[in-house]
Order: structure tokens, then C-alpha cells, then sequence
């Protein structure tokens, strides 16, 4: 379970927010909405620990979840707004340190996402959609627990749309948790939304 208890940001010497308290477990996701510059992407960052709260503290099991970092980011599989995708590699070789890590099968991960047949393309030739479907077959690899994606359906069309879905609901129905900041409603069990801004 992870439990997020007054937490606050500041970037910038600017208050993005402040009081901000959820709970999710196992099998639940959080949707972030709210307008651009409301605060999304910081949030996730300091889910995520890439950024430090400013106050408030964040909870996983119970325990602090900042306090251990190399602990924490084994439990979070990160996507942020730039795909991190290697344009001289092939989709395949763009998985596979995922791969190793996880002991995922990377054929699976790529038909998941309807990459398959550019799995061994140079990444270079693919769209901003496939980019991005390459970058969720990443986080398809991971174990880990907790997905937290920044804007996960960004140059998708509405096939690749409902395929993120389906990963996503898999992932839940396996006890996984999901918080998404996201602009495109997801068709998602046992979700709830958390609006800033």
C-alpha cells in the first residue's frame, strides 16, 4: 500500500502544491487530472522520488518510502514524458537491459503493445505513436508494483489506446498500482481521479 500523507512541492521557489493525502493498494489507480502547469509531472516525480517533497511524507507498507532510495525505485516502473528510447537500436534491443533486469520476455512485451512485427526496426524509423508503445512495452518488463506514468497516451490512436488499457488492467488484476497523470479518460477498474490545480 502506498499512502501519501500532507505532501507538498516546490519548484522553482514556487508552491505547485500542498496538503495533498491519498491511499492506494493493491489492484487500484489514481488518475491525476487537472489543467497544464497544475502540478501533475511534480507529483509523480516525488512519487517517484526523483524530487524531494517539501513537506508531508510518503509511505510505502507503512514504512517511509524516500528513505531507502535504490529500495524505492526498484518498487516504481517510471514513465515520464520523454519516450527514453534509443533511435539506432531495434525496438527488441531497446528492451533488452528491461529485460535482464526483470527476466521479461520482450517478444511478449512488444505483442502486447502491437510491436512485434518492428522488432527488429532501428527505433529512428518508428513514429511518436510507436515510440511511446515501445516505451510502454518497457514498463510492461518491470515488476515492479507501482506503474506511475506521465501522460502514458500521449501520439496514441485509439487502437493503441485501449491496448495501454488492457496492460493496465492486467497489471491491477495481478495486485499492481497505477497512478497516471493523464488528460485521456482510461477505461480502468477501481479507479479514482485526484484533481490539482
Amino acid at each position: 500500500m502506498l499512502q501519501a500523507d500532507q505532501l507538498a512541492a516546490i519548484r522553482a521557489e514556487r508552491l505547485i502544491f500542498r496538503d495533498l493525502s491519498f491511499t492506494l493498494g493493491a489492484g487500484e489507480a489514481l488518475i491525476v487530472r487537472g489543467p497544464n502547469g497544475a502540478g501533475k509531472s511534480t507529483l509523480l516525480r516525488v512519487l517517484a522520488g526523483l524530487l524531494p517533497p517539501a513537506a508531508g511524507r510518503l509511505t510505502w507498507q507503512g514504512e517511509d518510502a524516500l528513505l531507502d532510495p535504490p529500495l524505492h525505485a526498484r518498487r516504481i516502473a517510471y514513465l515520464g514524458h520523454q519516450d527514453a528510447i534509443k533511435p539506432a537500436l531495434t525496438a527488441a534491443e531497446n528492451l533488452r537491459f528491461a529485460a535482464s533486469l526483470s527476466g521479461g520476455d520482450i517478444a511478449a512485451a512488444l505483442a502486447a503493445l502491437a510491436l512485434a512485427p518492428l522488432a527488429d526496426l532501428p527505433a529512428r524509423l518508428f513514429s511518436a505513436g510507436q515510440k511511446r508503445r515501445l516505451a510502454l512495452a518497457r514498463i510492461a518488463l518491470s515488476n515492479a508494483p507501482l506503474w506511475l506514468l506521465d501522460e502514458p497516451t500521449n501520439a496514441l490512436d485509439d487502437a493503441a489506446v485501449a491496448l495501454l488499457a488492457t496492460l493496465i488492467a492486467t497489471h491491477l488484476s495481478q495486485g499492481g498500482l497505477l497512478i497516471a497523470a493523464s488528460h485521456t479518460p482510461l477505461p480502468l477498474p477501481r479507479t479514482t481521479e485526484l484533481t490539482l490545480g
